[in-house]
């Protein structure tokens, strides 16, 4: 058997890694990777699309151009009250439940008033033992009296003494002043029974005014209180009762816009409920103080016209108008008459270039860039003074290509 070669297993330098050879093949793999990612993200940065806000713009006369400032805030009703009991007492008794519309004193609840009763009976026997004693004070008085004149007449013939007569004299003045007294007991009586009475008055508990109640806050065999007793166990109100016709809004305003609302002003607001359904409102009352912490100040609304859609304590945002502050602002002298606006856009669709404003208006699905004259700024908006004035929808860019 011949001997092995060992030659033949040797590898030959072209082949190496390190030679020439090798390094040309990872070379060209690199390029290869690297023309592979340039070409995809090239067919990704054209396929990406640039971001497009279209919004429609509006006429000059919307409502909103005449927008001096907007607000949030919430409905609130001036006449809102929880109906609690003056005393503490057991509930016997509840005759509503939420929703239900109530008239001014109306029955709502009753507490139990066994012990008033029990304690307007003994004033009223208290006062009938105090009239049956002036009864008997009277008849002895008219006895006093007889007895009186009796000694009168034996005094003046000689036959009876002065202490008899003096003494007669005094059991009729001492019978009197007991009349007197019983008559005053009485009264006090009297003034007892209507103590007693306003306690079991106090037992029935009644609507303060028209309304709707909007919470039921005990139960039969519950405690009321006027005061927490703590613990929990205790209820301090029976119901909660909203005079709905009393809905305003309630909304605070920044201090340093506070100079733009004025009393009677209208004001335009929109429930969050219906974001559709804009309702004509004027300002209430501005009340004139300010909240330190906030640094704004509250100003209440009232609603043209009241809707059974309106809910207390629903969300809501105004928009103070300026036709009522220009109108009072103009009124006995002539303003100048600037350009008239022809359409209202967000000024976020505005761009500029040489000193130029443009936008890009959407027609029949293609885009055209369209030069504008813009006039006063409206809040998030914009006037066009000129340019396109035919409501197109707008769109605002965002991003690049």
């Amino acid at each position: 058997m011949p001997p092995p070669d060992l030659d033949s297993l040797r590898i030959k330098d072209g082949a190496r890694a390190g030679g020439p050879g090798g390094k040309i093949l990872r070379i060209f793999a690199a390029s290869l990777g690297v023309l592979v990612l340039v070409i995809g993200g090239v067919f990704a940065l054209r396929k990406q699309m640039p971001a497009v806000e279209v919004a429609s713009a509006r006429g000059a006369n919307d409502p909103q151009a005449q927008t001096l400032l907007n607000a949030s805030g919430y409905v609130t009703p001036r006449r809102r009250a929880t109906v609690a009991a003056k005393i503490t007492g057991r509930v016997t008794g509840v005759f509503f439940d939420e929703g239900m519309r109530v008239k001014e004193g109306q029955l709502l609840a009753t507490l139990d008033d066994s012990d008033a009763k029990r304690g307007l009976d003994t004033a009223v026997a208290n006062r009938n033992a105090s009239q049956a004693a002036i009864a008997d004070l009277e008849v002895q008085l008219k006895y006093a009296e007889t007895q009186l004149h009796r000694a009168q007449v034996l005094f003046d013939e000689k036959v009876e003494s002065q202490e008899a007569l003096d003494t007669a004299r005094t059991n009729v003045d001492s019978l009197k002043a007991k009349i007197a007294l019983a008559k005053v007991q009485v009264e006090a009586a009297g003034a007892r029974i209507q103590e007693a009475q306003q306690s079991v008055d106090n037992c029935v508990i009644r609507a303060p005014f028209g309304g709707i109640i909007v919470s039921k806050d005990a139960q039969v065999g519950e405690i009321i209180s006027p005061m927490s007793a703590g613990g929990g166990f205790t209820r301090t109100g029976i119901a909660t009762i909203v005079d709905m016709n009393s809905n305003e809004i309630e909304v605070d305003v920044n201090e340093a816009y506070i100079a733009r609302v004025l009393p009677g002003q209208k004001v335009m607001a929109t429930l969050d409920a219906y974001p559709d359904w804009q309702i004509p409102s004027h300002v209430r009352t501005i009340i004139p103080t300010a909240d330190r912490q906030k640094a704004t100040v509250k100003v209440r609304i009232s609603f043209d016209k009241l809707d059974p859609r309106i809910l207390p304590d629903m969300g809501v945002k105004v928009a103070f108008l300026s036709e009522e502050t220009s109108a009072k602002k103009t009124q006995g002298r002539k303003v100048a008459q600037g350009p008239a606006a022809k359409a209202i856009i967000p000024k976020g669709a505005v761009r500029g270039e040489g000193g130029t404003s443009y936008v890009f208006a959407v027609h029949d699905g293609k885009v055209e860039r369209r030069a504008v004259t813009l006039g006063r700024q409206v809040g998030s908006d914009v006037e066009i003074i000129a340019g396109e004035s035919r409501n197109p929808r707008i769109g605002a860019m965002h991003g690049k290509r």
